[in-house]
């Protein structure tokens, strides 16, 4: 038999129901009405384009925005200049959101549906400029929501460097600064918006050094030993090693250092390595091996080789009590509609990424939510998920089809349509962190769910090990 509640108790609950909405359309109004002066950080940011570890004035950008709105400010922590925390109120639940705001090497381009270099070294490929600002603004606006409504708890600010490949969340994991948070809140800049369950690959990498003996490469060869044979002969075997790993897996390399002059032989090669995969530990396993070839191309070129770590990220954890909650609260935001001149940017770069028409319905809806979800990218929010229930989502920063990494980032993120997607993040973070203060028992329960997820016996460990920041892998 179904049990009918008293009409006074419905009517309370359909009150409070009412008053909680009233609440959100109120801090969505404000976050609209501010949204000129995020529009103008991001672009301040997206102009600087300063690469991991080397962020100084994005990050103390970004540090003024939140000192100014009341929050106290720890700068430099986990040994990284440009990493920081900020934060306002005290006690629990304590709700973190992260902000990202490192650029990319080698893409400069401008905001405009062309590639056409804008002649510096770095571009915001990856949005970051968009990711730090939206999150700054969803701090600041649950702490103005916090203190208009009397709301107990910490909202905190963590200022992420380097996530390109820098795994700068890794220290700051490694060295606890984590660990008394109840909830991490993130987001990513994307071509549509989306907040299912994400995934994330576990990823390790390495600079790998050779060294041998220069020579006049035609007067006296036979007296040089190449460390550019040393890094080709290493490739080769690597390259070899794809048919016998599993298919998931992924290994990408750069040749950083090659020699300067073709008539000498180079006593002096870099390769800079990527391995993935769905679990670390098929990383780490992958990963061995390709010491094993450096070791081997060193031994049958006459050169010595000796390697760096640079990153190491875990995958991504998912916890399904937060992700519905930021879901549900996206699905409130929604999405946006294209102005008349923005159509017109987007279909220029839909053109130039091959696409036969412009599709918009992932711009101006949001997709179906999903328990899972295939791993493309990797993150070092992995390694926080790991420590902490963490939650994520994507907004349509991008023109529809526009992969991350590309020209075609770049300047969507430059111009309003990337400006519009940042404000559907800030939005839905807002929502998803008041939801969070109100509702402990959600914040208790996504605990649970992360100690069952990790099992009993997990024990976090570092995939970088214990070397510090590698403040100058960009340089």
């Amino acid at each position: 038999m179904k049990k009918i509640l008293p009409f006074g108790v419905l009517f309370l609950f359909v009150a409070i129901a009412v008053h909680a909405q009233k609440k959100k359309k109120d801090v969505i109004n404000q976050l609209e009405s501010k949204s000129e002066t995020y529009i103008e950080i991001a672009h301040e940011i997206w102009g600087l384009a300063e690469m991991g570890y080397l962020e100084e004035k994005s990050s103390a950008l970004l540090q003024k925005t939140l000192s100014e709105a009341g929050f106290s400010i720890d700068a430099g922590i986990a040994g990284i200049p440009t990493a920081f925390k900020a934060e306002y109120g005290s006690g629990y639940p304590v709700i973190a959101i992260l902000g990202e705001y490192d650029a990319l090497p080698g893409l400069s381009q401008e905001a405009v549906p062309e590639k056409k270099s804008a002649g510096g070294a770095a571009g915001h490929a990856c949005g970051h400029h968009l990711f730090g600002t939206a999150s700054t603004a969803a701090a600041i606006s649950v702490k103005d929501w916090m203190e208009a409504n009397n709301i107990k708890g910490t909202i905190r600010f963590y200022g992420c460097p380097a996530e390109e490949g820098g795994s700068g969340k890794v220290y700051m994991v490694r060295e606890g600064v984590f660990n008394d948070v109840d909830v991490a809140l993130h987001w990513h800049p994307s071509a549509a918006n989306a907040a299912s369950a994400g995934a994330a690959l576990a990823n390790k990498s390495a600079k790998f050094r050779f060294y041998g003996v220069s020579a006049h490469a035609a007067a006296a060869p036979q007296m040089g030993r190449s460390a550019l044979d040393g890094v080709e002969a290493m490739n080769a075997m690597v390259n070899m090693m794809r048919e016998h790993i599993p298919q998931e897996a992924r290994i990408h390399y750069v040749i950083t250092d090659g020699g300067k002059a073709p008539n000498v032989v180079p006593d002096y090669a870099e390769v800079y390595y990527y391995a993935r995969h769905n679990t670390r530990d098929v990383v780490v396993d992958i990963f061995d091996r390709i010491v094993k070839a450096a070791e081997g191309a060193a031994l049958g070129t006459g050169t010595t080789m000796e390697y760096e770590m640079i990153g190491g990220t875990h995958e991504l954890l998912p916890n399904l009590t937060l992700q519905k909650i930021m879901h549900d609260n996206l699905t409130t935001v929604g999405g946006f509609t294209y102005s008349d001149e923005e159509i017109a940017f987007a279909e220029k770069i839909s053109k130039s990424l091959g696409k036969p028409s412009l599709d918009l319905k992932t711009v101006e809806t949001v997709q179906p939510y999903r328990e899972t979800a295939r791993a493309f990218g990797s993150t070092d929010v992995g390694d926080v998920s790991f420590t902490v229930p963490t939650a994520g989502m994507g907004a349509a920063t991008w023109v529809p089809g526009t992969p991350a990494h590309s020209w075609q980032a770049v300047a969507a993120g430059g111009m309003s349509i990337g400006h519009k997607g940042m404000m559907v993040a800030a939005k839905t973070l807002s929502l998803t962190a008041m939801d969070l203060f109100q509702d402990t028992k959600t914040v208790e329960a996504a605990k649970k769910e992360l100690q069952d997820r990790r099992g009993k016996d997990f024990t976090y460990v570092p995939m970088l090990g214990n070397r510090p920041p590698a403040l100058d892998y960009r340089k």
